[in-house]
């Protein structure tokens, strides 16, 4: 695909004439490198999901034109050949050394004759789990060269940097990487193809140790998270001690698909890879590379036999010598032109074949991973261009004590977690039962890149629950509806691993699946990805952001008018006392008097004229000692407000931009927060001071504020403590900063289209103002 950019170029703006054939190639090569353009980030590109650590976006064709230019090979800044890039938990227990490939073997290339499932060769550290994967991605050409891209190689423009794309968490990043390799005594040590000169899988690995901060991380894991990593696909994992009876037709049919597909036997715990007296290895990842159905002609009977292709990254004589291995006697079984269609080879290279019997019978575990619908053309399906997959996707977070509600054992809390509503309608194609599969999957971020600091993989899970009548339900659902529902599916088991999926087999309707943490207050980002035969319908089943009334029981609680006519007149006389010439405040004035105000509830203590006096002696006092030793004399029951408070309260009532209030402005914003004081004494039962994170949507619901979850999840990252607990002064200031923006906006949308028009002048004054 060299220079197929040039030849585009030329045909777009007519400098060239070219041949019909330049022109089908140059649209065949468009149509094969577009998919994996489609959201290319580059590291350190704002949505890349990865900061640069040395500062700088790295795009590798700007790189290596630079590198070019000063006739110096590329060092990666951001993976530099230090020990902290091999290991995080330790130092080398050897005298690693960096090379280039030059500088290993003469003539190096980044592929001989293509790229094969056996230019991977396991080398010193335990990620066979990518291997396994590595090797499956081979078979696929297209999904092989949008992880490899065709345009880098040691020869025309080298300049000792590649680079490799892989997906990650909902989108595909360009991961530049040096071609500088760990190596010992000359020789790689970690992942290596069978030819010496060949480096193409070698420079793999590095830059995937690269996204997750070093090759240690890459040390145990699942063969479904490189296989997603390598195709943005969802993945399925089938404990074979419990095989669903179409288990076979599902692999089949992932196949026929072009899925990838991973298997593993439990391994021995005080043992991390042990050799079976049937070849196979424990604890060890193989990949499946291909699934068929094979006429057998036997002296006794005719018909098909299930088989599966295996194969052992070690690429070695590693293999199953049961049935149907290299050399088996049931061969003679199968005609020799059936044997030619499936490639029979009978080489010690790691691959073998077996009966589907005794793959449930001798491994414990298979992973699928379904692959994108984007990724698949017609052409590569065939006839079975209808079997592509439909997806939705979403991207969430559990945040502490907002959102991260925990499992339904939690029923208090589990409400708060995100909901997904989902419309299936049509059942598949062949099923009997008239039902729709789907495969729901629940993915964490970001979890093995931050092993180093420590964090481990979240127990997660979720459940799914059937919608009666869907739109007489409340938005979000709430404590009730999970207290008297029952989930009609739910993922096999909470696990704290980077993903957990299920297929099910749902009736047409809708639907809410509630993703969740085991235990509340865990704290974590995570994607949902639903796969469905057809098109499946999916939302965030979330209220909408905006005003509401105010609940009845807060005008309940509201004083008599008498009251709070007697109160505005003793708030006037201290308005007026610290107001200057002009009758206005500002916002240390504004502190003052409200601070005065809410400490003496003066609504309520009208009565009493000699508590009044005293407490405006104690607030002048106060005022008047602040800094001195005599501060502590005058002992304030509570802080009062913050300076931060009370100037955005001024902004909120300032139309003038004065940076001050009136009386009248000032009662106006009085009476929002008597409610707002009302609603968080109803919300902090015990008078601690502070409301549950959990509580906050309710609360500011009670006055009216209608929010979603991803806006609860910024007010809580912005004004929650760390145990997930909002402060009086922080609630205040939650309702202050909603008020504020939702007037601003409601002032530009006079029609209610839900659409506001700002220029960049006034977007900058309202927003910093505010």
């Amino acid at each position: 695909m060299e220079g197929f950019k040039d030849q585009a170029m030329n045909l777009l703006n007519g400098t060239e004439l070219l041949s019909t054939d330049t022109i089908k190639q140059v649209f065949t090569d468009l149509q094969h490198v577009l998919p994996s353009l489609n959201h290319l980030k580059v590291i350190g590109e704002r949505g890349s999901g990865f900061r640069p650590r040395a500062g700088e976006v790295q795009d590798f064709e700007v790189l290596r034109d630079q590198c070019l230019q000063q006739g110096a090979l590329f060092e990666d800044p951001d993976f530099d050949t230090v020990d902290s890039s091999l290991f995080y938990s330790k130092a080398p227990d050897k005298s690693f050394k960096w090379l280039r490939p030059n500088e290993i073997a003469s003539n190096p290339q980044l592929f001989i004759e293509g790229a094969s499932r056996f230019d991977v060769q396991q080398g010193e550290l335990g990620d066979c789990w990518l291997l396994a994967a590595v090797a499956n991605l081979t078979l696929n050409e297209k999904l092989f060269y949008q992880v490899v891209p065709n345009d880098q190689g040691f020869e025309d423009k080298y300049a000792g940097i590649f680079h490799f794309r892989f997906w990650q968490y909902g989108r595909w990043v360009d991961v530049v990487v040096d071609d500088r390799l760990p190596t010992y005594h000359g020789k790689l040590i970690f992942l290596h193809s069978a030819t010496e000169n060949e480096f193409w899988s070698a420079l793999l690995e590095k830059a995937y140790a690269k996204i997750h901060g070093s090759y240690e991380a890459l040390k145990g894991g699942s063969t479904c998270e490189a296989m997603e990593d390598f195709t943005g696909g969802v993945s399925e994992m089938y404990e074979l001690n419990e095989v669903p009876p179409n288990l076979f037709t599902i692999m089949l049919k992932a196949f026929q698909r072009q899925s990838l597909m991973g298997c593993s036997i439990e391994a021995d715990p005080s043992v991390t890879e042990m050799e079976t007296p049937q070849g196979l290895v424990k604890g060890h990842a193989y990949s499946i590379t291909r699934v068929t159905y094979v006429d057998i002609t036997t002296p006794n009977t005719t018909g098909k036999i299930p088989l599966l292709r295996l194969r052992n990254p070690w690429g070695n004589e590693a293999e199953w010598n049961g049935p149907w291995s290299d050399k088996s006697p049931e061969w003679r079984f199968i005609s020799e032109s059936d044997q030619q269609s499936l490639g029979l080879t009978f080489d010690a290279d790691g691959e073998f074949w077996m009966s589907y019997k005794d793959f449930v019978k001798y491994f414990s575990r298979l992973e699928i991973c379904n692959l994108n619908p984007d990724v698949l053309t017609k052409e590569q399906l065939g006839e079975d261009s209808n079997k592509r997959w439909e997806m939705s996707v979403f991207e969430g977070e559990w945040v502490r004590g907002a959102t991260a509600g925990g499992c339904r054992n939690f029923l208090d809390t589990f409400a708060s977690n995100p909901q997904y509503r989902i419309t299936l309608e049509d059942p598949d194609d062949e099923d009997e039962e008239r039902k729709c599969t789907v495969i729901i999957a629940l993915m964490q971020k970001n979890r093995r890149a931050q092993r180093k600091i420590g964090a481990e993989c979240l127990t997660i899970g979720f459940a799914v629950y059937q919608l009666i009548n869907p739109d007489s339900l409340p938005k979000p659902l709430d404590q009730n509806f999970f207290k008297y529902t029952a989930s009609i599916a739910r993922s096999p088991t909470f696990i704290n691993l980077r993903e957990v999926s299920s297929r099910f087999s749902l009736p047409p309707g809708t639907y809410c699946i509630v993703p969740s943490t085991f235990d509340p207050n865990e704290q974590g980002e995570f994607l949902l990805r639903v796969f469905s035969e057809h098109e499946n319908n999916m939302a965030e089943l979330d209220d909408e952001v905006g005003m509401g009334e105010v609940d009845i029981k807060i005008k309940e609680q509201e004083p008599e008018p008498d009251k709070v006519d007697k109160a505005n007149e003793k708030i006037k006389e201290f308005f007026l006392k610290l107001a200057g010439e002009d009758q206005e405040v500002d916002w240390m004035e504004l502190k003052d008097i409200l601070d005065y105000a809410m400490r003496n509830d003066v609504a309520s203590n009208t009565a009493s004229g000699d508590n009044i006096l005293l407490n405006l002696l104690q607030t002048f006092c106060e005022a008047f000692c602040q800094g001195s030793p005599l501060a502590s004399t005058f002992n304030m029951e509570k802080a009062g407000f913050s300076k931060d408070v009370c100037r955005s309260m001024i902004a909120m009532m300032d139309w003038d931009r004065s940076g001050k209030l009136g009386f009248e402005e000032f009662k106006s914003l009085w009476i929002d927060i008597r409610q707002w004081k009302i609603v968080f004494k109803m919300y902090d039962k015990e008078s601690q001071g502070y409301i549950n994170g959990f509580q906050l949507r309710q609360a500011l619901n009670s006055v009216g504020y209608h929010l979603n979850t991803h806006i609860l999840n910024i007010m809580c990252h912005r004004y929650a403590t760390k145990d997930g607990n909002i402060m009086f002064d922080d609630f205040i200031m939650c309702a202050v900063r909603l008020k504020t923006m939702i007037d601003m906006f409601k002032e530009r949308d006079p029609d209610n289209k839900n659409i506001a028009s700002f220029t960049m002048e006034e977007w900058v004054e309202k927003t910093l103002y505010s």
